[in-house]
């Protein structure tokens, strides 16, 4: 055989992962092989491999008869629509995903790469773990990989798809990216598996109850979507991309829409009900200001009652944060306040302009929240927006009381444009618990009550005060809405504004 031959020869062999039977394996677990999972990832014909000869050099407990090449993760680069990214990919039919030296010395290699050259890294795991024969070298490969994930961090952006098991070191890395994305039914992540937990708690659990996209997706907020499988969640991935920037230095791509930016929807004069205590779906109201009403919702199934997720207007990438009325009425509480600050400090990293709708009654009270640290949480978010220095464009439809008034991107906060809509009502609470406050010492008969309510609400709960003082820049018709937000994101392009140089700020964890 000649030497091309030889080398084609060597790279099918490579190609082969762990042999036809673990392939056979992979996909009777309904799984993609790390190869399959790339090619539907990337631009057909785009992915370049590298490292696919490495090999681990661990000769205990028998393993120098035991070498697969590549050693269990691919890497390389391709593109997403054109543009570049890195990836690697764990493949669980060499010594089932798990990491060893070598494993570890490819995935820091195109981390660094990743870095370097300012492009985003996807991460495709399904990996056992650390590998046990190499010992303290797998761990070493683990921190080496953790250390990349933190000097990365705000820098270019990080995404991991959970696609198969993830335990112990398998989840930390995960842990420190931007977004994590899971298949339903066949990922799990955990830092012990049940097995161990069996032995220790005596606890009796299930892989999908301790670590499956369920819980992940609505307990733990781990986990920032999950599809159905391997092929919609790549899909996804490359559709989350597109809103993106390669990096902190860029902005992310402009897209040609056949939405007009001054479009008008009428409807939205009639979408907040005349009954203030009754609901209605922000969800409407992103979808109709969105281009092509497209968005891509984060953490949906997680802190209901607050809304995150990407948007175009007029072609620009946007993050949007929202109150959702149909959930506790739109209070913050300590998961929302959390979910949000987390949103919103990655589009502050990487430049992507933030709009907030607004309709928040106020911080949800009560003991659970207290003793769960709501201070510190509602302060995440509250630092979040005071820290971001990217366009802030912001839309009271309705309510805005007291503290959470002010967290939810207010003028005071630097907030670049502040809209009202003419059924905004901007106080320190609502009218009951104000009235019973103000006037307690003279209240007497339902009458008295009702009329010192109606003269609380016409005189505070509307947005003419807030206005007067400068807070609002102006009241809106709420058919123009994307209208005007389309015109504030084009004329804040420019914005410059920095704070304080610093090594890092402290934000309250």
């Amino acid at each position: 055989m000649d030497t091309i031959g030889k080398l084609e020869a060597k790279r099918l062999e490579a190609r082969q992962g762990g042999g036809q039977r673990r392939i056979d394996g992979q996909h009777a677990r309904g799984k993609l092989t790390a190869r399959e999972r790339l090619e539907l990832l990337l631009d057909p014909g785009s992915f370049e491999e590298f490292d696919m000869f490495v090999e681990h050099r661990c000769a205990d407990f028998g393993m120098t008869e035991q070498k697969f090449p590549g050693d269990g993760v691919v890497t390389g680069w391709g593109t997403i629509d054109g543009r570049i990214v890195y990836v690697f990919a764990k493949d669980f039919t060499v010594f089932g995903g798990s990491l060893s030296q070598a494993h570890a010395q490819k995935v820091c290699k195109v981390q660094d790469m990743a870095l370097r050259n300012g492009a985003p890294i996807i991460g495709l795991m399904d990996a056992g773990g650390a590998r046990i024969q190499e010992g303290v070298d797998s761990l070493g490969g683990y921190a080496e990989i953790f250390q990349r994930n933190v000097l990365a961090s705000g820098v270019i952006p990080q995404i991991s798809v959970i696609m198969g098991p993830c335990a112990g070191g398998d989840v930390y890395s995960p842990a420190m990216t931007d977004f994590i994305f899971m298949v339903r039914d066949t990922s799990y992540m955990f830092v012990t598996g049940p097995d161990v937990v069996k032995t220790v708690t005596q606890e009796d659990v299930s892989a999908e109850q301790l670590g499956g996209a369920s819980i992940h997706t609505t307990k733990s907020s781990i986990a920032d979507g999950a599809y159905d499988n391997d092929v919609e969640t790549l899909e996804q991935i490359r559709r989350l991309m597109d809103f993106l920037p390669a990096n902190n230095r860029e902005q992310a791509p402009l897209r040609p829409t056949w939405d007009i930016p001054d479009r008008i929807e009428i409807s939205l004069d009639t979408l907040v009900p005349d009954n203030a205590n009754k609901p209605y779906d922000m969800k409407e109201l992103i979808l109709k200001i969105a281009d092509e009403g497209d968005f891509f919702e984060i953490q949906e199934h997680f802190a209901k009652n607050i809304i995150t997720g990407f948007a175009r207007i007029d072609g620009q990438s946007v993050g949007i944060v929202g109150n959702q009325p149909m959930v506790l009425a739109g209070c913050l509480d300590s998961d929302a306040s959390r979910k949000a600050a987390r949103f919103v400090r990655f589009c502050d990293c990487f430049n992507i302009p933030i709009v907030t709708l607004v309709d928040v009654p106020g911080f949800l009270p009560g003991t659970a929240q207290e003793y769960g640290g709501l201070i510190k949480h509602g302060a995440k978010l509250l630092f979040a927006y005071c820290e971001a220095t990217v366009p802030k464009i912001t839309i009271i439809t309705r309510k805005a009381m007291g503290g959470a008034y002010v967290v939810m991107a207010s003028k005071h906060l630097r907030g670049d444009l502040n809209f009202a809509w003419p059924t905004a009502g901007i106080a320190v609470m609502g009218a009951k618990g104000a009235v019973e406050i103000i006037f307690r010492n003279e209240i007497g008969s339902p009458e008295k009550i009702a009329a010192r309510t109606e003269e609380y609400e016409s005189q505070f709960l509307n947005p003419f005060v807030a206005a007067n003082r400068g807070y609002i820049d102006e009241i809106i018709m709420p058919h123009s809405t994307r209208r005007r937000i389309a015109l504030g994101l084009q004329r804040l392009r420019n914005k410059k504004l920095e704070n304080p140089w610093k090594k890092h700020a402290n934000i309250p964890l």
